[in-house]
């Protein structure tokens, strides 16, 4: 008899969770659910690195750094503003301790492609270009952060090499 009354006090509190769960706005749900994804994962990670498996630690760090947004930008864009970074410090054009920017023009036509992150080899249309140059602007713009303004201008400079080679 008891199983009985269990069974029925346990669906009837999962009709009223569900039934709860089915009028909550779905971006409630998935920012409840990224919240618990995350304090989750970060207990996942406390409990290996006190347990001493250190390389198990790193992924789940790393998946629920995924998760959080610094100043607007995800773990993945800031990887792609890192790369662009890098592409630009390889070749000369950015260096975090110069504050002057070049007015002559120094850069390669592969270089301009390599900072749009698009392949010389594929035949282009304008609109591909500035797809790609809108979607690297939107991280860097000066309006966003005022330090980005030489990595802006070095933008806008590989757009218009890349068009003018595309014409």
């Amino acid at each position: 008899m008891n199983i009985i009354i269990y069974t029925v006090l346990i669906l009837t509190a999962l009709y009223f969770l569900l039934r709860l769960f089915g009028s909550i706005a779905s971006k409630k749900i998935s920012k409840g659910l990224r919240i618990l994804l995350f304090i989750g994962l970060i207990i996942f990670a406390i409990l290996f690195a006190i347990g001493g498996k250190f390389l198990l630690t790193l992924p789940l760090t790393i998946a629920s750094l995924a998760l959080l947004k610094l100043k607007g930008l995800s773990l993945f864009q800031l990887i792609s503003l890192f790369r662009l970074i890098q592409t630009l410090r390889n070749s000369g054009r950015f260096s975090f301790n110069n504050k002057n920017v070049a007015s002559v023009s120094t850069m390669s036509t592969s270089e301009a492609y390599k900072i749009l992150n698009l392949s010389p080899a594929k035949s282009l249309t304008k609109e591909e270009v500035n797809k790609a140059y809108i979607k690297i602007q939107k991280k860097i713009h000066p309006d966003i952060s005022p330090e980005t303004a030489r990595l802006s201008s070095i933008v806008n400079e590989a757009k218009e090499i890349v068009l003018n080679d595309i014409s």
